[in-house]
């Protein structure tokens, strides 16, 4: 029987982190069992709010190297590089013909972004749910994994593949918003003001390549309080992500441990020792992170590999990808 197909892209600015760990690409590797997979860095979309494109290069082979230290296998899935599939602007072409100015205008990234950027709002950056749109639509993909922040662009996407099924007649799937198994985790950035970033917060951010000492310093230094007033209580969301992350990368005896001393504690018998706790998780951490650090820095330093793994990712996602377009070609009547 034939799988199911799963899209879903990174954009190469920052460094990965734990919360693109245990919220993305844990699940990820889970999917290439079960599914079609095309994991793609979407560097196209990284020039919509990064111009400097000096260090780019080196941005996207280390998200390609992280993702397979993860776990993800070339050999299952499609793992490529967006702009060595031509066939997406190609039909990113042919969806801004059926995407409108004032949709575009209202989308909340664009807001956001105009917000933040207000002296580079360039059309890309109001087209960036059309390119979307075509990252998913070219690989004809029915399930793609989005947080709440993508949400409004998946909608948009299958509003263009409406829109053009009305046109051109029933050729293209509608993608559908998709979770993995069970409800995503949601890691917060160690200081308590949101969540983990690639490019914020980078004291508080744990990242897949830092290495045994800055992961100490950072967990040390998370925010934590004078215990709980009574037992029982609710954790605040800071002090419920250091046990999160305990939960995620230390023995369940370890966890079981601290999380009995926080439900024990009150006001004058405070059993919890945060202090230790953040030692344990420190370590734990550590060795949690260090294999996927090593292994994603010997498939970096392998650039004759790393070439072949990014040509490999590219024939694979451009297979399906010409088929696409051709259908959409065929469907709109360029077949001169």
């Amino acid at each position: 029987m034939q799988k199911e197909v799963v899209v879903s892209g990174i954009r190469p600015t920052g460094f990965l982190h734990l919360g693109n760990y245990f919220g993305a690409m844990r699940n990820y590797v889970r999917m290439q069992n079960d599914y079609d997979c095309y994991f793609f860095v979407a560097n196209w979309h990284s020039l919509t709010t990064h111009p400097d494109t000096s260090e780019l290069k080196n941005a996207v082979h280390r998200v390609i190297a992280e993702n397979i230290a993860c776990g993800l296998d070339p050999e299952k899935v499609a793992l490529y590089v967006q702009s060595d599939v031509p066939e997406i602007a190609e039909l990113y072409l042919y969806l801004n013909m059926l995407a409108y100015k004032g949709e575009l205008e209202k989308t909340a990234t664009f807001k956001d972004k105009v917000r933040l950027q207000p002296e580079n709002v360039n059309a890309g950056l109001l087209t960036y749910p059309v390119l979307m749109a075509a990252d998913v639509i070219i690989q004809r993909a029915v399930k793609v994994p989005v947080g709440k922040d993508q949400e409004q662009h998946l909608e948009m996407a299958r509003n263009f593949v409406d829109r053009f099924n009305h046109r051109y007649g029933d050729v293209l799937p509608l993608p559908y918003a998709f979770n993995y198994g069970s409800e995503l985790i949601r890691i917060m950035s160690l200081d308590g003001n949101g969540k983990m970033s690639k490019s914020e917060n980078q004291m508080a951010t744990i990242y897949l390549a830092d290495d045994d000492e800055s992961i100490r310093k950072k967990i040390m230094k998370a925010k934590t309080d004078q215990g709980p007033a009574e037992p029982n209580s609710v954790k605040p969301d800071y002090i419920q992500n250091l046990f999160t992350l305990m939960e995620q990368v230390s023995s369940a005896d370890t966890y079981a441990k601290f999380n009995a001393d926080f439900n024990a504690s009150s006001a004058g018998n405070c059993v919890i020792r945060y202090g230790d706790m953040k030692k344990q998780l420190a370590e734990d951490m550590a060795q949690f992170i260090r294999p996927i650090r090593e292994k994603a820095a010997d498939i970096q330093a392998n650039k004759d590999q790393l070439h072949r793994l990014i040509a490999q990712g590219a024939e694979k996602a451009r297979a399906r990808a010409s088929e696409t377009l051709k259908m959409v070609r065929d469907a709109v009547g360029l077949n001169y």
